[in-house]
């Protein structure tokens, strides 16, 4: 990763902050991408010289496309994207809105889409090619009774991963994604809050669940990933592209 530049959306937290300490410690320059710009700032200065908050909001076109124009201002280039931001919600399917379903498909697919697009046509631009990661989940490999939505929108984002992988590859652009199983933190907490309501259960019940229900015996944590995605955006992975791989204790074989 030394003299890389990486851009991470959603990375002022969770997984995405994980994948931002790991590039820097490999040597990359570090773009924190979030739409909340105040704790991109406070993340890039716990992060050190190397991290830099640049505001994205991946619903919105001209937001992503001054995230790109920043990144290059910034760094001179741009050789990596990790499309880590997305949205979570749950419903029964007789209680799924529309405002929910449009806002995780503006967020999870048309977000990590079109913020792949910028980075690619960025990329291409360079003439060097580059490494894009698009985050997946196990929840994009089948469905959940509460989870019809979110499902749908991992699911897409395999699909893209796959066709943008096949086509950009011709530019040198290795595109492909990790799937986690669950992962603990913020997030995990926000969900099984949903589930207690949705299932009549004690908050921490379902988050103990799910759990045990991992192969591995645990939860993972931000770390687990980053080694997959450090692999990812290597040099090492020039011959592997529109692959999803999952990361997630045992959870899901394919």
């Amino acid at each position: 990763m030394k003299n890389k530049s990486a851009l991470i959306t959603g990375s002022a937290r969770g997984i995405g902050r994980g994948f931002a300490e790991r590039f820097i410690a490999e040597g990359a320059t570090v773009a924190i991408a979030d739409i909340n710009l105040d704790a991109a700032k406070a993340t890039a200065r716990a992060l050190g010289d190397k991290a830099y908050a640049v505001q994205i909001d991946v619903s919105d076109q001209a937001s992503i496309d001054a995230a790109i124009a920043s990144v290059v201002n910034h760094a001179g280039k741009l050789d990596i994207l990790i499309n880590n931001a997305a949205l979570f919600d749950a419903a029964e399917t007789v209680g799924i809105t529309r405002a929910s379903f449009d806002k995780l498909y503006a967020v999870n697919v048309a977000g990590t889409l079109f913020t792949m697009q910028a980075a690619a046509t960025q990329m291409i631009a360079q003439g060097h090619g580059g490494k894009i990661i698009n985050m997946a989940s196990q929840a994009g490999r089948r469905g959940e009774a509460l989870v019809l939505v979110y499902c749908s929108t991992k699911a897409a984002v395999i699909s893209m991963t796959q066709s943008a992988g096949l086509d950009l590859i011709r530019h040198g652009i290795n595109v492909n994604a990790i799937a986690p199983g669950v992962v603990d933190g913020e997030h995990w907490d926000h969900v099984d809050s949903m589930f207690a309501k949705l299932e009549g259960k004690p908050l921490g019940q379902k988050k103990a669940e799910v759990a045990a229900s991992v192969p591995a015996g645990r939860f993972a944590v931000p770390a687990d990933l980053t080694g997959m995605a450090v692999f990812l955006a290597s040099s090492e992975a020039d011959y592997i592209l529109s692959q999803t791989y999952n990361v997630d204790g045992g959870q899901w074989m394919s």
